[in-house]
């Protein structure tokens, strides 16, 4: 499926903030002192691994924010898997444009290369499997959207966006609400027609007891591949099951045997590992 790009009105607000962060109360006095105005360069955004891009629309921002005449020729689309060196692109303009948006466009495309080229990974190591990887609401406060988009970009799905477009029920609340019986039952009288509902799950018998009662998902917390097996058994399909805890590359096919529908992973959002890519001067 094309992945569809984030409209600019969602991801400027992002950019302009960042740049903000980064100008202060003087601006770029660096650039300011060393670059005469009406200097123009010439740039390329290239990959200095091998991983997958996503942000390229955020680099784009951090410099036409700057001066609407520079020109940013993609070389690649979001999604795609690069060697090492691949241009991924082209920079024209205000050279006093281009080093002061440096940052901010390297840091949030970098930032999202690397969630899709950890949530490829994944989605790499589960081939063959029906599991998809999704991603939780795990990430950096204020780039959520973007986050999420990145691990779209690598060939996962995204779970709920926030607390209020579905309801999951987690141990505390259970804990509270005495039984996971008494827990669905008052998010089902206050929670609209149109609301999912997913219960987390740490044992067998709790899953037993949500069974009796139903819901529209169940997440299987912490559980081993071969209790996964066994509690997807039990499920036989009246439910999506999602599995959580302890994935990585290595894990990920074990789990993803056990029949689930969704492996949620929250580290692709919250500690992937950066994909290192530069911004190099050519003219």
């Amino acid at each position: 499926m094309p992945l569809d790009p984030l409209p600019e009105l969602m991801v400027e607000p992002i950019v302009r903030a960042a740049l903000l962060e980064d100008l202060g109360r003087a601006g770029d006095i660096t650039t300011d002192a060393v670059v005469p105005p009406g200097h123009a360069s010439r740039l390329v955004l290239a990959a200095r691994q091998a991983g997958v891009v996503a942000g390229l629309d955020c680099a784009r921002l951090a410099f036409r924010l700057l001066d609407g005449a520079v020109r940013f020729t993609p070389r690649v689309t979001d999604g795609t898997a690069v060697a090492p060196g691949t241009v991924l692109a082209e920079v024209e303009g205000s050279s006093r444009a281009l080093l002061t948006g440096e940052r901010t466009g390297l840091n949030l495309a970098c930032r999202l290369s690397g969630i899709a080229t950890a949530t490829a990974g994944l989605v790499q190591a589960i081939a063959g499997h029906r599991a998809q990887i999704v991603c939780t609401r795990k990430t950096t406060p204020g780039l959520r959207s973007l986050e999420k988009y990145a691990v779209r970009a690598g060939g996962g799905s995204n779970h709920r966006f926030g607390l209020d477009d579905a309801v999951l029920i987690k141990d505390n609340h259970v804990a509270i609400a005495g039984s996971v019986r008494e827990a669905v039952s008052r998010v089902r009288a206050r929670a609209g027609h149109m609301v999912k509902v997913e219960v987390e799950v740490d044992t067998l018998a709790q899953l037993e007891e949500l069974l009796t009662i139903g819901a529209d998902a169940v997440l299987l917390d912490n559980m081993t591949p071969e209790t996964l097996t066994e509690a997807v058994g039990m499920v036989g399909g009246r439910m999506l099951t999602e599995a959580s805890g302890r994935v990585n590359r290595d894990t990920a096919p074990a789990i993803a045997a056990s029949g689930v529908d969704l492996i949620s992973v929250g580290w692709l959002t919250h500690s992937a590992p950066i994909l290192d890519i530069g911004l190099d001067w050519v003219g």
